[in-house]
């Protein structure tokens, strides 16, 4: 039995792992909220419709001493994969923010709202955003203002904000601010003219002005700022407007990258690319994975591919974002069990937080049954520099079978890589490629592609 390191700063209750279970305590701090948000019908009109992870309570008996003091314990379907905010595409993030002020405003018609706004409180299955934390949901104040804007707005709408106004991405800085994008960063790198509009002088400027001001008087004004009031129709109404404004916000940088439209500008043959979709769906269907992991997933042909081969959900990774844009529309567009999410894999999400162990490591959550990884050996090896063996040993380490593409030096993006530098990758070799899965793993099947040489192969750990 274990506390899930991210759950410790909740005095309403924590989350714990047993023996593949997650069970929820409710406290005595967290009962009264839980019980008018049970009583309500909102709980069971939101698990209906799937907008809310579902929960059934359980014996106290089965947390032992861990629930001595809890009024109930919950318990919760293991979801297929746990990811992060900084993990998100731009549009992933957008669908968490959208799916938050929806939730936000159906509650509020009930007397109930969330006591927070944090973006981990959401997660995906496939491209559906899924709400997890029961706790935050407590009774409304007739009159309050909401609590939870200045986070909301630093953890989903600035980050948003990067790409849709600079056309940077939100992943590194949130990453390594965890608590998002704050509205004194934002508003340092806006435009005068930004400035000016309407809802970003009201949720960046003046929200910046003010914290600025917080810090350097938390006296008489602070405590009036907290006093304010709020009718609840204006409330209702602020929610639906920045829902709105949040709708309409597309990424600034829109001009083709490399891997955006790689799915049907790649350089295979018809022969080839028949050759290399038939290897991949004879491994899924063979295998059948419950989860499998798409590395490199570009906009997620072969994802959807896996999915209508047998693999009952798909997790995509890649580093492009326009190419996961893509990938993202193509799942929500034909309704596929698939989440693509964003990977430097060079540079992975580590254990990091409070005590280096609030948000895991992807290596930490890899659940994979099976992964794919296509064109993507190269682009760490040659590309990043990292050992061949590295990169061989990481993959293995990721899911127990797979199937992964070895492309040669004498392939056109190969040759590219190398053109501007010196060749430093002896033992960059198919040789030393296939010595290296052996050495680790069975390799149940090979498949040469005849254009370019490439070599499907698939693994599988005994």
């Amino acid at each position: 039995m274990g506390v899930v390191a991210g759950s410790f700063r909740d005095p309403a209750g924590q989350v714990y792992a047993v023996d593949g279970r997650i069970l929820r305590t409710v406290s005595r701090f967290g009962v009264e909220d839980y019980e008018a948000l049970r009583s309500s019908g909102v709980l069971q009109s939101f698990t209906e419709a799937g907008r809310i992870v579902s929960a059934e309570e359980v014996d106290k008996a089965c947390l032992g001493a861990a629930a001595r003091e809890a009024c109930y314990v919950l318990e919760h379907p293991r979801l297929p994969i746990i990811s992060y905010p900084y993990e998100w595409p731009f549009e992933v993030l957008k669908s968490a923010a959208l799916a938050h002020l929806d939730l936000q405003r159906d509650a509020l018609e009930h007397d109930i709202v969330l006591s927070d706004a944090s973006a981990y409180n959401v997660q995906f299955r496939g491209t559906a955003p899924l709400f997890i934390d029961y706790l935050s949901f407590r009774r409304y104040r007739p009159g309050e203002y909401w609590q939870g804007h200045r986070q909301f707005c630093e953890q989903f709408l600035n980050p948003l904000l990067l790409r849709a106004l600079f056309g940077l991405n939100h992943n590194a800085w949130y990453r390594g601010s965890q608590e998002g994008v704050t509205a004194v960063e934002l508003s340092r790198i806006l435009k005068w003219h930004q400035k000016l509009r309407p809802f970003l002088l009201m949720h960046v400027v003046l929200p910046a002005r003010f914290q600025l001001a917080a810090t350097r008087d938390a006296g008489a004004k602070l405590q009036k700022a907290k006093q304010r009031q709020m009718p609840k129709s204006a409330y209702l109404a602020m929610l639906g407007q920045l829902r709105d404004w949040i709708e309409g916000l597309r990424p600034r940088d829109k001009a083709p990258t490399v891997w955006s439209h790689y799915d049907h500008e790649h350089n295979y043959t018809d022969l080839d690319h028949s050759a290399k979709s038939a290897f991949i769906r004879n491994f899924v269907a063979a295998t059948k994975p419950g989860m499998l992991w798409d590395l490199g997933c570009n906009t997620g042909e072969y994802s959807e591919l896996a999915l209508g081969a047998g693999a009952q959900t798909v997790v995509g990774f890649d580093i492009d974002q326009q190419a996961l844009d893509h990938a993202y529309r193509r799942a929500v567009d034909r309704g596929l069990s698939f989440t693509p999410l964003y990977l430097d894999a060079a540079n992975p999400s580590p254990d990091q937080g409070w005590d280096g162990a609030e948000r895991r490591s992807l290596k930490a959550r890899a659940c994979a049954d099976a992964l794919i990884a296509l064109a993507f050996v190269h682009h760490l090896a040659i590309g990043r520099n990292v050992p061949l063996a590295q990169v061989i040993r990481w993959l293995l380490d990721l899911a127990p079978q797979g199937v992964i593409e070895f492309v040669p030096k004498t392939d056109p993006q190969v040759s590219r890589m190398l053109a501007l530098r010196e060749d430093i990758f002896p033992d960059y070799t198919e040789e030393r490629f296939l010595g290296l899965l052996q050495s680790q793993a069975r390799i149940v099947e090979q498949k040469r592609l005849v254009a370019d040489g490439r070599l499907l192969v698939w693994y599988r750990r005994d």
